[in-house]
């Protein structure tokens, strides 16, 4: 799921999204925030994994074969490419 997909799904700005990843410690949003992330994340399959002895959190696919996302909105682009 790309950024802007996420931002969709959430209704956040694409900037918040960014700077929630954009880092490997404590994410710099708001709870609220993050937990919808979270949220929308699990609902479109992903696991996530807690650390576990020497090995680090991480997230996978709930299913080997989840089904690809689709847009909710097309990308329709707003100025005619004819004039």
């Amino acid at each position: 799921m790309s950024v802007l997909d996420l931002a969709e799904r959430t209704g956040l700005a694409p900037n918040t999204i960014k700077r929630a990843e954009g880092d490997n410690g404590p994410a710099p949003v708001n709870t609220a925030n993050a937990k919808l992330m979270v949220a929308t994340l699990q609902a479109a399959g992903a696991v996530f994994l807690p650390a576990e002895g020497d090995m680090g959190a991480g997230v996978r696919l709930a299913t080997p074969s989840q089904p690809a996302l689709t847009r909710r909105r097309s990308r329709a682009n707003p100025i005619d490419a004819s004039t």
